[in-house]
């Protein structure tokens, strides 16, 4: 079968770092850590009490004050990172089919804090003052919904829940519709807010976050020798995917192609991943195959790189495999050290990060690498980010439960 060129004509951004691609991406190239005390609960009582808030985020900015009311963060979230990728792209759906364009965004958690305080309202005052949004706040699948609302597409939507992979799955998911035809424009990516009580104590309880508390911009530390775990994160990032022969009969501006994607399970652990990385090394053997590109046509990497012990080596360990000699020459980057972990969203922000970096032929850095550990011997573009001719990029992704997912993305050329 003949597989469509999908091309990228938009993307949106909320970060830790700053929100709108162009400060996201400004803050990446400069290095700057988005990562803050806790100011939203007390926190006190956590083993970690720091994290990445999206902080430059009104919500009456972009919505009514019973819409702000009614729909939970990581939903506007979608919503607004959605709204700006469409204006990027200057898609108009009124112009087209409008079930020819779909919606595929998710998120790794969905509204945690929504569960939390319609609970505290019935332990305080009964079943009776639980409010009707409530479910609809909650569930995951709402972004994708509220955004196909608020936009008009009425294409596949749908919602792709694989933890930390979800961004690249509903990316790569969306690629494929458009590659065999099911649509001529995607709007797709990952939202997540998660930093709540439950959110932190669950991941407090798992061992998995970074206790750096006096030091909360030097905590995410991914493959730095004395890295103590993830700092949770928020925010969203939604990129509009489209068939190449539509984009140029609107005359749309073509920022980049996807041309691979790769997704595996390890089928292995509940929270770790396989040993010797064989799901890791697979999803990057599949992307390059997808994308027809060798090794040695891959100018950067974007790691998941969580700073988390484990991860790190693993994820190394599979890229030395995949890449073999070239493995130490490729410039790799975990953009992670400055926004935290977007869970839910971070592949699809890193993805943006991808794209910027083939844009500007500039690597992002990761920062806070001080002390090299054995176990991670690779190219990490330590704390500078550094120029590099950039002609195609991957993004991996790799979540609790054993997923894994690669998306490889190019310069476009005709």
């Amino acid at each position: 079968m003949h597989k469509k060129r999908v091309v990228v004509t938009g993307m949106g951004a909320l970060s830790p770092v700053g929100s709108g691609t162009e400060k996201f991406w400004k803050a990446l190239v400069a290095g700057q850590s988005g990562i803050r005390p806790i100011t939203h609960f007390d926190a006190s009582a956590f083993d970690s009490r720091i994290n990445g808030d999206v902080i430059d985020y009104d919500p009456l900015q972009h919505f009514s004050t019973k819409d702000a009311r009614n729909l939970s963060r990581f939903i506007q979230f979608g919503v607004v990172a959605a709204n700006e990728a469409m204006a990027h792209s200057k898609l108009e759906i009124k112009n087209m089919d409008p079930y020819r364009v779909g919606v595929i965004v998710g998120s790794g958690i969905g509204s945690m804090a929504s569960a939390e305080e319609e609970y505290e309202k019935f332990l305080a005052k009964g079943p009776g003052r639980i409010t009707p949004f409530f479910i609809p706040k909650m569930i995951i699948n709402e972004a994708a919904g509220q955004i196909s609302i608020n936009l008009g597409a009425r294409g596949h939507c749908s919602a792709v829940v694989t933890a930390c992979s979800t961004g690249n799955n509903c990316i790569g998911d969306a690629f494929r519709m458009i590659q065999h035809g099911e649509a001529e424009a995607m709007i797709a990516g990952g939202a997540e807010s998660a930093t709540s009580v439950l959110g932190l104590g669950g991941f407090c309880a798992l061992k998995a976050l970074s206790k750096c508390n006096d030091a909360p911009q030097k905590a995410s530390r991914p493959f730095d020798l004395n890295r103590d775990g993830f700092v949770m994160a928020e925010g969203a990032g939604i990129v509009i995917l489209e068939e190449l022969g539509f984009a140029k009969k609107r005359g749309a501006r073509i920022l980049a192609e996807v041309v691979g994607y790769g997704s595996t399970a390890d089928a292995y652990h509940i929270t770790a991943p396989h040993e010797e990385g064989e799901g890791a090394v697979k999803s990057m053997e599949f992307a390059l195959k997808d994308a027809g590109l060798t090794v040695q046509d891959i100018s950067y990497i974007n790691a998941h790189g969580t700073s988390t012990k484990l991860n790190d080596q693993i994820e190394t360990l599979a890229i030395r495999k995949v890449f073999k000699d070239r493995a130490k020459k490729v410039p790799i980057s975990s953009t992670k050290s400055m926004t935290g972990h977007l869970l839910g969203a971070a592949g699809a922000i890193e993805l943006i990060a991808c794209i910027m970096a083939i844009r500007d032929n500039v690597v992002p850095p990761t920062i806070n690498y001080e002390t090299p550990d054995p176990d991670c011997d690779l190219d990490y573009v330590p704390n500078v980010c550094r120029k590099v001719d950039m002609q195609a990029a991957m993004s991996n992704s790799l979540g609790f439960g054993g997923h894994n997912t690669t998306l490889v993305v190019k310069r476009f050329k005709e």
